[in-house]
């Protein structure tokens, strides 16, 4: 048997206020007089004049400079080519990408980090092991937690004909800076999909027929502290935030040495098709698929109740049977997940007639 042998992430530093440390993180990177560049969550860009507090404090020295990223869908293979594109013809050389915000700024961050070094596009490399040279360095500070995007080896793209990572043993930030502080002034409703991201990461993880005891040694603990945060708990704190940043750790570390599955694989489809953010389309998937993951599901719905959470339905009730197609299309190519959640024979159960009945419920 042959045992993989993954990248992780180089360094980590956590805890309240470690955000105020990044300049003396950062300072031995900067090279030849490159530039800092500061990819931020347009989430943080200034209102009525006003910069946002968080982006005051992110230490800019020289020709640093802070590109606010438009995420209100999920990153197109385009998007992180063009950003790729404009720093090499400004800059030719840029020291490091720094990503601030939730999971797509992440992976954005992480794009365009090996698209300074890589040559094509980010399309070329959508797929697993696909890279062929490190990027820049890359450091990458959540400002929500659940994706788990801060200890990924891939980053979640859109291209032209699919939705796929860059799955590779260069993708993996070089830094990361666990700071809950950062994360407590999320939307209600985004901490609670991006939370239920982790949860699910961690339901598919342990069920899946892929789990070790590595995977599971994480994948119960993040379990663990999601249970704490969206069960236990009848309101939110700042130990909150912190049990939540480290569930999403935990729960990235679960899958990193295994996969997800069923409701990630379906909500694939959702997000190239119709731009449904990652978090919200596993939601709406997870709300269908008890068949998979019985008591998972039930425990799901008892947390939306709880937290008066309400996840979309019917939003592929008007779809044409072409969309229903591509859709599918994108939902079977994700190999990995299928096989880590129904086996190896997963093609003879989950059949393209199967998952169309499963769409049209959503």
């Amino acid at each position: 048997m042959k045992h993989r042998n993954f990248k992780m992430v180089d360094y980590v530093i956590y805890g309240r206020g470690s955000f105020n440390q990044l300049e003396d993180i950062i300072a031995p990177h900067r090279k030849n007089g490159g530039p800092m560049i500061f990819l931020v969550d347009h989430f943080f860009e200034s209102t009525n004049g006003q910069e946002h507090s968080l982006v005051s404090r992110i230490p800019r020295t020289g020709n640093d400079e802070i590109i606010f990223v438009d995420v209100t869908h999920e990153p197109k293979t385009k998007y992180v080519d063009y950003l790729a594109n404009q720093l090499k013809e400004k800059y030719q050389l840029v020291s490091g990408i720094i990503g601030i915000g939730g999971g797509s700024t992440l992976d954005l961050a992480k794009a365009v980090s090996l698209m300074m070094n890589n040559p094509g596009s980010s399309a070329d490399y959508q797929g697993w092991d696909l890279v062929k040279y490190p990027g820049v360095y890359k450091a990458g500070i959540p400002t929500l937690s659940g994706t788990g995007a801060e200890v990924s080896r891939t980053t979640v793209l859109t291209g032209p004909t699919r939705k796929l990572g860059m799955n590779s043993d260069f993708t993996p930030f070089d830094q990361i800076v666990l700071d809950p502080e950062l994360t407590a002034n999320a939307p209600i409703n985004q901490r609670f999909y991006t939370g239920m991201d982790c949860y699910i990461h961690c339901i598919e993880s342990l069920r899946g027929t892929f789990i070790n005891e590595f995977s599971r040694s994480y994948g119960e603990k993040a379990l663990e502290l999601c249970r704490k945060v969206f069960v236990e708990k009848d309101h939110w704190d700042e130990e909150s935030d912190d049990q939540l940043m480290m569930a999403s750790y935990a729960g990235g570390m679960s899958i990193a040495y295994s996969q997800v599955g069923v409701a990630h694989a379906v909500s694939y489809g959702l997000s190239y098709l119709l731009g449904t953010k990652h978090g919200i389309g596993n939601c709406i998937v997870m709300n269908h698929i008890g068949e998979y993951y019985p008591e998972g599901v039930a425990e799901f719905k008892r947390m939306v109740e709880k937290n008066n959470i309400e996840i979309p339905a019917g939003i592929c009730s008007e779809l044409s049977e072409y969309e229903f197609n591509k859709m599918i299309d994108v939902s079977m190519g994700m190999k990995p997940l299928w096989e880590n959640a129904l086996g190896k024979d997963w093609e003879k159960i989950m059949t393209r007639e199967k998952l169309r009945e499963l769409y049209g419920r959503l």
